[in-house]
C-alpha cells in the first residue's frame, strides 16, 4: 500500500469515527423524541442516517487523497535528491523543503552533497598531482638518459668521426694529384664524414638542447648560437633584440630556432645563417635565413618531421608562419607572433 492509499484510508477512517463521535455527543445532548425521524427523513432520496456517513466518508477520503499527493511529493523530492546524490551528481543541493518536517532531512541531504563535492573535487585534484609528479618524473628520466646518449655520442662516435674528418684531409692534403678517380672518391669519403659530423651535432641539439629555465628568450637564443659558432665552420649573424612574452611563447620561440638550426645543419649545406628577433608594429618575429642548397616547400619527405613540428608549435601560439626557399639560393623562415595587449603591458 503506498502513501496515497493509506492516507486515503486513514482520513476515511478518521472522518468516521469523528461522525461517530460527534454524533453521540449531540444526540446526547439532543436527544430526538422520535428516532424513526432518522429513517424517515429523506435527502436526495436516501435516509438522513445513510447520507451523514456516506459524506463523512466522501470528505475524509478527499482529505486523505489530497494529503497523500503532498507527502508523496515531498518524498519523491527527496528521492530524486538521493538518487542524484548516488549517481554523483551534486545537483541534489538546488531542492528547497516545503514543510518543516521534510527541512531538516533536505538540509542533510544537501551536508552530503556538499561533503561528496568536496571529496570529489580533492580526489581530482590527487589524481592530478599524481599525474604531474609522474610526469615530471618521467621527463627527468628522459632528460637524464639522453644527456647519457649525448655523452657517450660525443665521447665515442663524435671523437672518431673528427678522427676519421682530419685523417681524410691530411690524405687529401698530401695526395700530389687530387683530379683522377681515386682522389675524387676520397674527397667524396671526406665530404660525407663532414656531413655525418653535421648531422651528429643536429642530434646533439635534440638529445641535449641548451634549456631556457630561467632565461631570457634573448640570452638562450644567444647561448644557443654562441655554442654552434664553437662548433659548427658556419659564419653565423644574429640581432637579437630584448623582448618580454609569455613563458609558454618564449619556451616555443626557442624551441623553433633549434628545430630550424637542426634542419639546417641536417640538410641545408649553408655556410652562413642568419637569425633576427625583433618586436614591430605589434608583432614579435623571429627569421631564420641560411644560403644552402634550398629545396622545394610544396614536396614533403616522408617521414621528415621537422617542418611539422614548427607548424604545430607555431599554432600553439597562434603564429603566422611563412617558409621561402629557393633551390640553390637558400632558405627563409619567418614566425610572426601577435601580441596581446597583457604582452605589450609585460614590456
Amino acid at each position: 500500500m503506498n502513501v496515497v492509499q493509506r492516507q486515503i484510508v486513514t482520513g476515511t477512517c478518521f472522518a468516521f469515527v469523528c461522525l461517530i463521535l460527534f454524533g453521540a455527543l449531540f444526540l446526547f445532548a439532543f436527544p430526538l423524541p422520535n428516532w424513526s425521524l432518522l429513517w424517515s427523513r429523506q435527502i436526495w432520496h436516501l435516509p438522513f442516517l445513510f447520507i451523514v456517513p456516506i459524506l463523512s466518508l466522501f470528505v475524509g477520503g478527499i482529505a486523505g487523497l489530497l494529503s497523500g499527493m503532498y507527502w508523496r511529493r515531498q518524498l519523491a523530492m527527496i528521492r530524486d535528491a538521493m538518487d542524484q546524490l548516488s549517481q554523483g551528481s551534486h545537483a541534489a543541493a538546488s531542492f528547497s523543503a516545503r514543510s518543516a518536517e521534510i527541512e531538516p532531512v533536505m538540509n542533510r541531504v544537501k551536508q552530503l552533497s556538499t561533503k561528496m563535492s568536496a571529496l570529489t573535487k580533492a580526489a581530482q585534484q590527487t589524481v592530478s598531482d599524481k599525474a604531474e609528479i609522474e610526469e615530471k618524473a618521467i621527463q627527468k628520466i628522459v632528460s637524464e638518459e639522453r644527456n647519457r646518449l649525448a655523452r657517450e655520442l660525443h665521447d665515442s662516435v663524435s671523437q672518431q668521426l673528427f678522427a676519421a674528418s682530419m685523417l681524410m684531409s691530411t690524405i687529401n692534403e698530401l695526395r700530389p694529384n687530387t683530379d683522377d678517380p681515386e682522389g675524387k672518391q676520397l674527397k667524396l669519403v671526406e665530404q660525407t664524414i663532414h656531413q655525418s659530423q653535421l648531422e651528429m651535432r643536429a642530434l646533439f641539439l635534440h638529445l641535449r638542447p641548451v634549456q631556457l629555465h630561467g632565461k631570457a628568450l634573448k640570452q638562450g637564443m644567444e647561448e644557443l648560437l654562441l655554442e654552434l659558432k664553437q662548433k659548427v665552420p658556419m659564419t653565423i649573424n644574429a640581432s637579437i633584440e630584448p623582448v618580454s612574452l609569455k613563458r609558454g611563447i618564449e619556451d616555443q620561440l626557442f624551441r623553433i630556432l633549434q628545430e630550424t638550426v637542426s634542419n639546417t645543419l641536417r640538410h641545408a649545406k649553408a655556410h652562413s645563417l642568419d637569425v633576427l628577433l625583433i618586436k614591430r608594429e605589434g608583432f614579435v618575429i623571429l627569421r631564420v635565413t641560411d644560403d644552402g642548397i634550398g629545396f622545394d616547400a610544396k614536396k614533403t619527405k616522408p617521414g621528415s618531421y621537422g617542418l611539422q613540428n614548427i607548424n604545430e608549435r607555431s599554432a600553439q601560439i597562434g603564429a603566422q608562419i611563412k617558409l621561402v626557399s629557393v633551390p640553390d639560393k637558400g632558405t627563409s623562415l619567418e614566425i610572426k607572433v601577435p601580441l596581446l595587449e597583457r604582452d605589450e603591458n609585460n614590456d
